[in-house]
């Protein structure tokens, strides 16, 4: 074991951050690090009656949103007539004609193929409800998720076990056929509940549904997935101007698209790129989110804006393991071909992004990316969004598992030698108490890293990782960067385990700075400027010198002292206090942290905040 000395003092002053929701106090080390007890889980928890944003305003680097949307029934109230719509009228027409405040009950079994629905420019007093006339008592609470099993699909292959109705799988939605291929535009100042979503075998669509132009609009408890067999890119785009969109308790799956050819690339739960008008306010809580692409993807189109104020807790990102060729049950598309898969998170543009007790699985290389978990990137795709940023991201509070690599974050140099521009930024980005294993290389076509860090002609900056616990084959940073030190990157208090191909900090690339560097402490000092290293417990499998003090370095991942750490995964990611089952001996890491807590995640409270999710 290599243990250094001090690098940076041990007093640290603290701060209290504001009261959350009512439900708990967080005290704030000056390494941003919320401490003490685990966030709440509440679909309002951090949004008031009103739209009165609660989050608090930093969390370390970070500015948290500004804005929020409160989602519960009560704030979006249809107090005018009940309209039963028959199963042969048209949906479009009964909006047409339906004032602000009424509610349209579609009879379940039903099918109603829609393109656009009519904007009714209505207030928050009234909105129009389009819901199952399936009684409530019938459907999952309200805050619930649904689940396939009320469209009369009892289990879908390859997939967690899901939620059953009372009786079992039954048909108790009614459903939206989308005709239009940019996907059914849904208007203002609308909710849907219990409705199923899908396309035709015969009717080509991109994008299933669009809140372009619209605004205070919540999807609650919908199922939505292509037909069978359908190659349907996206589910749901909030582009164009949306404001105050929320996706709430629903399931999203099946999105796909074909490897080598077809007519789309890159497939989406949620997401959205393009916008001339400013547009966010968007929340993303406790639904099921499935796609081979990436299952959340913001930016990455021509834009005037990034979107701002996103609020992203308590899904379930998700893709099945028998789309990957070589698993047990391996099913590739109708065509043979398997499908694009790429990330499960990717912000190319996002301001002001929380994304908070979130659980994500299920990411391979092998197409034309490697595997990472999460994108955090801010491009200016075919020069088309020079203003694009990725700044201000909370990220806390997470699980990753199964995964060719676990975090990216970078302004990407290979776009701009493509000839797309720069964007206009990326940094103030605060990752803590994530925890990452089952991590993979060349079994999924990846490089196994816990993260990979590259700057071009705009530096990435402000970048604080603390409280992290990652178990990975591969290296702990790949370095990309030709131009400037990076300022102010910091990783700190955290249980890391890497490989030992490689050297634990490398490059990612011809020329970088951290290239042929002799040592880590070398390779940070040439490509860093005010950083901070200290504080963490890692094991790496050459051992060496030449790392920067206040770090404690282990020959193995036995030696870290993780519970029942076998083959790179943990049932239980706490660290070992005592000798005892799990446990052959006291991590070295335990109460070992800046902030007087043991090193890695809080896994209580990360446990807590997911409870649930899957």
């Amino acid at each position: 074991m290599v243990r250094t000395g001090w690098l940076f003092p041990r007093s640290i002053p603290f701060h209290c951050s504001l009261l959350f929701a009512g439900l708990s106090i967080f005290v704030t080390l000056s390494t941003g690090v919320a401490a003490a007890t685990a966030p709440p889980t509440g679909e309002n928890a951090y949004c008031g009656k009103g739209d009165v944003p609660q989050f608090g305003e930093k969390d370390g680097p970070a500015e948290l949103p500004k804005t929020c949307y409160y989602t519960g029934l009560e704030a979006t109230p249809s107090p005018g007539k009940q309209i039963h719509v028959g199963a042969k009228e048209n949906l479009a027409d009964a909006v047409d004609h339906a004032k602000c405040g009424d509610t349209l009950l579609l009879p379940a079994g039903a099918a109603y193929e829609a393109g656009e629905l009519p904007f009714k420019k209505c207030d928050a007093s009234h909105y129009i409800t389009i819901r199952t006339d399936t009684p409530d008592s019938k459907l999952p609470p309200e805050g619930t998720r649904i689940s396939p099993a009320w469209a009369g699909v009892p289990s879908l292959p390859g997939r967690p076990a899901f939620a059953q109705p009372a009786g079992g799988a039954a048909k108790l939605m009614p459903t939206i056929l989308v005709k239009r291929n940019a996907g059914v535009v849904v208007g203002d100042h609308v909710r849907f509940i219990g409705i199923e979503w899908t396309t035709r075998a015969d009717t080509p669509v991109n994008r299933m549904i669009s809140t372009e132009h619209g605004d205070h609009i919540v999807f609650d408890r919908n199922y939505i997935h292509p037909g069978e067999n359908a190659e349907v890119a996206h589910g749901i785009g909030m582009v164009e101007g949306s404001r105050f969109v929320g996706i709430v308790n629903s399931y999203i799956g099946g999105l796909n698209c074909i490897a080598g050819t077809g007519k789309c690339t890159d497939a989406t739960a949620i997401g959205g790129a393009h916008s001339d008008a400013p547009f966010g306010t968007f929340k993303i809580y406790n639904n099921f989110l499935e796609s081979a692409g990436e299952n959340i993807l913001f930016g990455g189109g021509p834009s005037e804006n990034s979107p701002t104020d996103l609020e992203i807790r308590r899904n379930h990102l998700f893709r099945p393991m028998i789309w990957k060729e070589g698993e047990p049950g391996y099913t590739p598309s109708a065509s043979g071909r398997p499908f694009i898969v790429k990330n499960n998170l990717e912000l190319k543009s996002g301001v002001r992004v929380l994304f908070e007790a979130n659980l994500l699985e299920n990411s391979w290389g092998g197409f034309s990316q490697t595997g990472f978990s999460i994108l955090l990137t801010p491009v200016s795709q075919a020069s088309q969004c020079p203003k694009c940023r990725v700044t201000d991201i909370t990220m806390r509070y997470i699980r990753i598992r199964n995964v060719a690599g676990v975090l990216v974050i970078a302004t990407p140099l290979a776009m701009e030698s493509k000839g797309g521009g720069s964007a206009a930024d990326g940094g103030r980005i605060s990752v803590h108490d994530l925890i990452a294993d089952n991590v993979h290389e060349k079994d999924y076509k990846g490089g196994g890293a816990f993260l990979k860090y590259a700057s071009s002609k705009v530096a990435v900056h402000d970048v604080q990782i603390d409280h992290v616990t990652s178990i990975g084959p591969g290296p702990l940073l790949a370095i990309l960067s030709r131009g400037d030190k990076m300022p102010n990157f910091s990783l700190i208090n955290s249980v890391l385990a890497v490989g030992g191909i490689r050297p634990p900090v490398n490059s990612a690339g011809p020329g970088s700075c951290s290239e042929k560097q002799p040592s880590v402490q070398a390779a940070l000092n040439a490509c860093f400027s005010n950083y901070k290293f200290d504080h963490n417990l890692i094991s790496v499998e050459r051992l060496s010198g030449g790392w920067p003090p206040e770090n404690t370095i282990v020959a193995s991942p036995e030696d870290l002292g993780v519970h029942d750490l076998k083959d790179g995964i943990s049932s239980d990611p706490r660290l070992c206090h005592e000798k005892g089952p799990g446990c052959h001996k006291r991590s070295p890491g335990v109460a070992a942290a800046s902030d007087g807590r043991d090193l890695g995640a809080d896994v209580d409270a990360v446990e807590a905040a997911i409870a649930g999710v899957e």
